[in-house]
């Protein structure tokens, strides 16, 4: 993002899920976009370091807030930090998330199913509905970005319980889309394909498998890198895409085209 294509100029922007990939690679896009941005994560040194680098390109006003987004009372005082801090929230990305364990539907344990539940699709919803209960206060509308996946698209082997969060909140984006269309406030969701984050290198290295599973079937024939699927995200949160909503939008390399 060039710093002179300032598309978020003015706006204050929150991104959960900050500390490394394409959360960090939001934040510093949303600098680089003109916005105040507040950033949150469990990582506290994630978070530094997704700070320092928003200031080294843009010296951007930035919050840090720790924050655990399946839980609905560390929302509400995130929500509430970014507002004592700017005074408003214009715009977000809700992406924390967690891969969670590959196993089979008929052997996943339980426990595992909730954890990653919990963060992924709770934590979005917990998230939206602070986020959403400030906006329309605010009477100006406002923009959402969901973090889905090719995941909620098709399945992906032995990842049910990631499949089924992320088509959650794709279902979610679509509701909210809906009901929030009155007040003025978008709700979208990206859908990455395989990006080289760490979390695609966890998963890789916990199922015994290469990146080559992924790259494999991807037409580009490549991984993509977090900064591609930040740009897509600020231009969904910008006014270049004010007639954009409930749509859940693959940034896949043409991974579900196929």
């Amino acid at each position: 993002m060039s710093d002179l294509e300032l598309i978020l100029g003015g706006r204050v922007a929150l991104v959960t899920g900050a500390a490394s990939g394409i959360g960090r690679a939001t934040a510093v896009a949303m600098g680089s976009a003109g916005a105040k941005v507040a950033i949150a994560d469990v990582d506290d040194a994630g978070l530094e370091g997704t700070a320092r680098e928003i200031q080294r390109t843009s010296a951007a006003e930035t919050l840090v807030v720790r924050c655990d987004v399946s839980r609905d009372e560390e929302v509400a005082a995130m929500v509430s930090a970014v507002i004592e801090r700017f005074g408003r929230l214009d715009c977000a990305h809700n992406n924390a998330g967690v891969e969670g364990e590959s196993g089979t539907v008929g052997s996943y344990p339980n426990e595992e199913w909730a954890r990653v539940l919990n963060v992924n699709l709770f934590g979005v919803w917990h998230c939206l509905q602070r986020e959403v209960a400030q906006m329309i206060a605010q009477g100006a509308g406002g923009a959402i970005v969901n973090t889905s996946s090719i995941g909620g698209l098709v399945g992906l082997r032995q990842m049910p319980a990631y499949c089924a969060s992320k088509a959650g909140i794709l279902a979610i984006t679509k509701v909210a889309a809906i009901d929030l269309a009155a007040h003025r406030i978008r709700v979208n969701a990206v859908c990455p394909g395989p990006i080289d984050t760490p979390m695609m290198k966890r998963f890789c290295d916990a199922a015994g498998i290469t990146e080559d599973v992924f790259v494999g079937p991807t037409p580009i024939g490549r991984m993509a890198q977090p900064e591609e699927v930040a740009r897509v995200v600020v231009w969904l949160l910008s006014d270049d895409a004010s007639y954009i909503t409930g749509h859940g939008l693959p940034v896949d390399g043409g991974y579900c085209a196929m």
